[in-house]
């Protein structure tokens, strides 16, 4: 890549890491096949993330003089950034991804200008999505509102079983 399709690529990057709430440094180990990295893009494309592959060098220019500058620490050795708006999906798709796949290692991130570790990256993948949590609110909605109509109409049916009985 020649010097301008550099600077381009790393300005295009630190725009797109910039406009991310979450940034997450994984470690990839030189074993790591094309088809497990593409099953990867496409389980983080799914989870509304992206994933990109690029030199620490090149990384550390795209978050130099940036609330992401602290995520430099975890460049060391062949890693790549993952990054999204949607914190929970995207360490949910990384942590299924490196429980079958031990080539790939979560190292660390940051989060809304704040570093975070590997094990708060997990304590958000074990959190539920967002559609389990509208299905759960739900579920408590309908609960509650079939218990009031039982409560309601419980009265008038015994009154109508006393009736049935003494007919």
């Amino acid at each position: 890549m020649k010097r301008p399709e550099k600077e381009s690529f790393v300005s295009h990057v630190r725009e797109n890491l910039k406009n991310s709430s979450i940034v997450i440094a994984v470690n990839r180990s030189s074993g790591i096949t094309v088809e497990e990295i593409t099953k990867l893009r496409k389980d983080m494309h799914e989870a509304e993330s992206n994933f990109k592959i690029l030199k620490n060098t090149l990384a550390r220019i795209a978050i130099k003089d940036s609330s992401l500058d602290d995520l430099s620490k975890f460049l060391e050795g062949p890693t790549a950034l993952a990054y999204s708006n949607n914190p929970v999906e995207m360490s949910k798709a990384l942590f299924e991804f490196a429980k079958s796949n031990e080539k790939l290692t979560v190292l660390g991130g940051i989060m809304d200008g704040k570093v975070i570790s590997k094990e708060t990256i997990a304590n958000l993948a074990s959190l539920p999505s967002v559609d389990e949590l509208r299905a759960k609110i739900i579920g408590l909605l309908t609960a509650a509102a079939a218990k009031i109509v039982r409560a309601i109409k419980e009265p008038s049916s015994r009154v109508a079983r006393v009736i049935a009985a003494k007919s």
